[in-house]
Formats: C-alpha cells, structure tokens, sequence
C-alpha cells in the first residue's frame, strides 16, 4: 500500500503490509511499543504467536459445582480473610453468586490482599475439592472482571501474548481479534490439496485462526503442527535452491589429481594420516575433481587434525596453478595457521603470505599486486581478505575456518566471481539439527578420531576451598618445566554488579607477583597490538613463558604442546561448547593434561544450568556428545545465531523439540527443488513469492522471484 490514512481499516483496505499503527486500537504510541516487540505490519501481528494457552471450562453457577472437576465460576466476594498463622499461609475469599456461595483459598496468598477486595466481581477457575464437607477451590486461575461483560471468560482463557509493561497481552488479543476477522482475504494458501493430505496439515487460514483463538487443544495442536512446518519447509526451502544453484549455475575451477600430485602432497606431512583424515580427503578430492563446485563442512573435534586436511586440499588446487584463500576470525587464529603451513611448506617453492588488517601503505600495495598477478599461492587471513581491493588472479579454493564467526555474506563475498571451491571448517562439533539448518546447503564430513599419541586430558573442578592445593599442583609442573594456561572471562575490572567476575590483567599481576614469582606469567588480550600478541605467542611456543594469562582469544587454533595445564576461572559463565574449545587447547602432546575449572557455585537453582555444564565437561571430552548436551540445555539461538547465517528466526517451531517435523519438510523441500529448480510450476506461485518475502536477499534468493 503506497498510501494508508487513519480511515484505512474501516474501508477494510487492510493488506499484509498495513502498517500496524493503522490497525484498530493501535495509534501512533502503540504502534512504537509494538516496534520494540519486533511487530510492524499486519504480518507482523498475526507472526507475533501467543507463548502460551489457557483453556478454561465455560462458567458454572456454583450450586453445580462437582467435587473433582475442573470449574469456572463467576461471583461476588462478600469477605477476605488472609490467615498468616497457618502453614503455609493461606488468603481465604468467600465467592457469593445468586444459587450458592464457595470458598476459595490460594496458599502463600498474602500478595492478594491488596488486590482482592469485598464487593467485587472475580471469575476463578481451578479444580474443585471438598475440605471439611464444603466445597471450594484451591489455587484457581482467576481475574477480577466487569459484572456487566457479555463474555467475562474470555479474559483469563485463550491466547496469552508476551507482553510489553503498556501492552498487555489481553489488549493484545483485542487488537488482533479484528485482524483476524479479516483472515480469508490476508492469508492464501501456499500447497495443494494433495500436498497438504499427504503431511496431515490443515490450511494455512485455519492455522493462523487457531492459533490465536483455537476452539479446543486438539485444533491448536494442528494450528501449531502447519505453522511449524510452514517455517522449516521455507527455510529448508531456502538452502535447497542455494544448493542446486552453487551446484548446477556456477562453474566449477577444474582440478585434476593423480599417483604424483598426491605423493607430492604427502612428503610434506612427517606422518601418516588417520583413518579419518584419508576418508576426509578422498571426499575433497572428488568434490574438487567433478564438474560443480565444492561446498563442504568439514567439522572435527579440537586436534583432530582439520589443519592438515585443509592444507592437503590447498596443496592439490596450487598444483593445478590455482590460488587458495585460508580465512580465520581473529589474526591471532590466521597467524597459527600461518605458523603450521610455513613449518610444513620449510624449503617448498609454494608462494604464501599472512595478510591481516596492519598492513598498509607501499607494502599493501606491493603484496595486493603479487596476489593479483598470481605471484602467491596461498593467503591466510582474516576477514580483512574480504576488503575491495584484494583481488585474485585463480582463486581456486576458499578454505573458511570457524564458519559459525562470520555471516554467510561474508562466506559469499569471497566466491561471488570466481566461484571457486569451498571447504568451511569448524572445530565446535555440529549436532545434526543444527547441521540441517545452520549448514544445511553444505556436504558434511567429520572427522571422529584425534591422532594416535595424543595425552589423556583430565577434568576437575575445583573447590575454593582447593584452590592453594591447586596452585601447588601447577607449581609442580612448571618445576618439571611443563607450561599453563589461564583464562579469565574479560579483561579489566570494573564497577558493575558482575564485579565478583575475574579480570585477566589484575590477576596476571596476582599471579606473577604472589602466586607464581619464581615463573615467567605473560598476559594476552584482544586488544593489544597483533605485532605484540604474535611475539607472545612465539615465546609462549618457545617455553620462554611459563604461564599465559588470557581471554579465550585463545579458544581456537593455538596449539602448544608443552602446554599441560588449563586453569578457567569463572567457569560457570562460559558456554559448555566454549570450555570444550578451551580445553582443546591442552592434550596436544603425549604427556597427561589437566584443566581445572575454578567456579563459584552454590546451592541457588540460578547455578543448577551452570552446574549441570560443568558436570558434563567433567564426564566427557567427546565433542559430538557435549554439543548436543549443550543444544539441549542451552538451545540453538544461544549457539549459533541463525540470522547470522542468513536464515530467518523461527518463531515458533523448535529444530530440537520439532526434530521429526523438520525431517519431513526438509525431504518435502529438497523434493520440490529437484523437480522444480526455479520454483517456476503454477501450483509453486505462492510458495515463491512467500519464499522470497520471507528471506529477502539474504541468501541471494532473488533471482526466482
């Protein structure tokens, strides 16, 4: 609608793109609130779905009340008594109506005294039991009502909305009442008759009515059952069309293989390859050799050996005279790897180069030209890689490390011309769910197994208490000249309520001055200058430091075999697949590792989430089993972002919770992609067009509009 004033809903020129401040009840204050909720339009409203349902019994009189029965009664209250004596305290209400009168008591009810008053009218609803020969209910749901409303039930049952402090969800439910009046002329339906008998789905107008205003459980649940579905099938949807068009509309950079390519490749590792490394490769090798690009998520435990893979395939497209790419999200991570190509490539004739964000001037120029001209083989960097200027002559490969630190904009910037091959990397294990959605356009490959000759890594948390037996216990590895890691949750301290947190750079001061003097403690940060945090590191590599006091800027890539000890303070703040990544930065040596978890818990429910990670860091250093623990208790929005990977929010579905359900609409969707590419069918029309107005460009879906 190009044009809308106030008079809009009354001429019921209400669309989908009806700004919601013209809705009825609404108005320009509301309609902000409403912002703040994430609710713009018309679609935005009938979007906003309730958190919860109440089904009420319709109102009885209260002669007709029935022991063990569920009832809903509307009265007068002739008198209130609040009985602190009793345990549990109890609020007492005497409910009068014109056949009989009830008693009602909520235990721990003082709260109501202040709400609850003699003469007013309250409708209750609750289970009814007999105490003492009388009727009455206990603990009812009940709401203080109008005695003149037509329909006083309606207030406590139905939908109930998340609510903003000057919005209620009751006023929310009136303004949405006449919207959905209007449902058969918003709403069309976007599958066929046989397509919705064959999943069991009602239509998409009933679905939207019910779920608002369902009739029963039975026809929410099927409301709920569409629109979940409808949710997953466009999202599957989504990555089933970028998938056929990276497969099928790019042309692939041509890479061939053979005895001597591969013999080449393997004298620069000094050591045989695993099992699941060599099943890796031949997975890449096929990808990179066949007629459409590659597209692969590689994931594999901390110090699984995902490096070495990853350089073999950047080996294979340099010896066919193409350019490989290896971006990382922080320069401390692209230097490590730097660091491992350059001791595996020591006296090759493979040109490579670290570029990271300081480099400027006459020297960005000149080492921007040598990447144009072809002149290097292999760049590492980080999301710098990304900025206009740097141009490739033959990119052949993008190798992206940690794919779930940047967006998937970022991930296509890189391929957008040349569409070179593309191998994501991730050392934080993917549970299937999330594998599907997140990374669902990707081929998968995993890599189980870590490398033969690795130490045992063991877990403790520790008791304040402990802590003194704790530092003497790494003093003892420091004389025996192993190295120790410490991590604190931020940097410096400060004033605010989480004051009691650990800051790195006060407690390397404790540490280097009263815990450890006789030692060499470096502290490093985010912040500091890269040429400062490179230099550290190298000593750190080199044993010249004893103890690194840190931030999880070393979460990923730093890898320091020496390194038997991982101190995580604060614990409990951290995310479980965050401290799996951490102690992924010990173990990797053959002599045994410790990670001590200093965490401050108590008995309070708050700390039972934080508890219940650190008990399954304890039990377990398998990365597949602590991510699904972690989805489970955390959910997929607190891991990975799916907005940041171009993928609308679900608003109601669960990928955990609703697992089956995506399963059947990923099958439906990669189905009608297979027999319909550009969704081009006329039983497809309102499928694309819904399809594009959900996502956007975001995943450069525009073209089949």
């Amino acid at each position: 609608m190009s044009e809308i004033d106030n008079d809009t809903y009354n001429r019921g020129a209400i669309e989908f793109s009806t700004p919601v401040q013209f809705l009825k009840g609404v108005g320009p204050a509301r309609a902000e609130v409403f912002a703040g909720l994430g609710v713009h339009t018309a679609e935005n409203l009938l979007d906003y779905f309730p958190r919860d349902w109440v089904f009420v019994p319709p109102p009885v009189k209260i002669v007709q009340l029935k022991a063990g029965e569920e009832a809903t009664v509307i009265g007068l209250v002739e008198s209130t008594d609040y009985q602190s004596f009793r345990r549990p305290p109890l609020f007492e209400v005497m409910l009068a109506d014109d056949t009989d009168v009830c008693r009602i008591v909520w235990f721990h009810g003082g709260y109501l005294r202040n709400q609850i008053q003699p003469g007013q009218a309250i409708l209750a609803s609750g289970k009814v039991n007999l105490y003492k020969h009388q009727l009455q209910l206990t603990n009812p749901k009940f709401i203080i009502v109008d005695k003149d409303s037509p329909n006083p039930g309606e207030a406590i049952s139905g939908a109930v909305y998340p609510a903003a402090a000057s919005l209620t969800s009751a006023r929310i439910k009136q303004i949405i009442r006449p919207v959905l009046e209007k449902i058969d002329t918003l709403v069309c339906e976007i599958y066929d008759k046989s397509f919705l008998k064959k999943n069991g789905l009602v239509s998409r107008m009933d679905a939207y009515r019910w779920i608002h205003q369902p009739p029963d459980e039975e026809k929410l649940a099927q409301a709920k059952r569409r629109l979940k579905y409808d949710e997953f099938f466009l999202m599957q949807l989504g990555l089933a069309l970028r998938r056929y068009r990276n497969r099928h509309c790019c042309g692939s950079v041509k890479i061939r293989t053979g005895e001597e390519i591969d013999r080449r490749i393997r004298k620069r590792f000094p050591f045989l390859l695993t099992e699941d490394q060599e099943s890796v490769i031949k997975e890449i090798t096929a990808d990179m050799c066949g007629d459409e690009p590659m597209n692969r998520l590689l994931q594999g435990d901390v110090g699984s050996g995902k490096t070495v893979v990853a350089l073999y395939a950047a080996l294979l497209a340099v010896a066919n005279k193409k350019q490989a790419t290896i971006m990382a999200p922080t320069e401390i991570l692209a230097s490590q790897h730097f660091l491992s190509i350059e001791r595996y490539l020591k006296d090759s004739d493979v040109k490579r180069l670290l570029i990271t964000g300081g480099l400027s001037g006459k020297k960005r120029k000149e080492v921007l030209e040598q990447i144009k001209s072809g002149q290097i083989d292999i760049v590492v960097g980080t999301v710098a890689l990304l900025q206009k200027d740097i141009e490739f002559e033959r990119l052949g490969l993008v190798i992206i490390d940690e794919q779930h630190k940047f967006g998937v904009e970022q991930r296509w910037q890189l391929r957008k011309e040349a569409s070179p091959h593309c191998l994501v990397m991730t050392a934080t294990p993917i549970p299937r769910t999330l594998a599907m959605t997140v990374f669902g356009d990707l081929d998968v490959s995993v890599i189980r197994h870590c490398p033969p000759g690795r130490g045992e890594v063991i877990t403790r948390l520790v008791d304040a208490a402990d802590r003194p037996k704790a530092y003497e216990f790494i003093r003892q590895r420091l004389v025996a000249k192993r190295q120790a890691y410490f991590v604190y949750p931020r940097i410096t301290a400060d004033a605010s309520p989480s004051a009691e947190l650990a800051a790195a750079t006060d407690e390397w001061k404790r540490l280097s001055k009263k815990i450890f003097p006789e030692f060499s403690v470096e502290l490093l940060h985010g912040q500091m200058p890269l040429e400062k945090k490179q230099k550290i590191m190298t000593d750190f590599r080199k044993g010249k430091i004893d103890v690194l006091v840190s931030t999880v800027v070393i979460e990923v890539g730093i890898d320091v075999p020496n390194a038997t000890i991982m101190v995580i303070e604060n614990a409990e703040r951290f995310g479980l697949a965050q401290l799996h990544q951490l102690r992924g930065r010990i173990g990797r040596g053959q002599a045994k590792s410790y990670c001590l978890l200093f965490a401050a818990l108590d008995k309070s429910g708050d700390n039972e989430t934080a508890s219940s990670r650190l008990d399954c860091l304890n039990r377990t250093n398998d990365g597949f089993e602590i991510a699904e623990f972690d989805l489970r208790l955390r959910g997929p929005g607190e891991i990975f972002s799916t907005r940041q990977h171009g993928l609308p929010d679900l608003k109601i579905a669960n990928i955990i919770d609703d697992y089956e359900l995506l399963v059947l609409a990923r099958r439906d969707a990669f189905a009608m992609v297979e027999t319909d590419p550009m969704l081009v069918k006329a039983e497809h029309k309102n499928i694309r067009r819904v399809l594009v107005a959900r996502f956007g460009d975001s995943l450069g879906l525009v073209d089949i509009a």
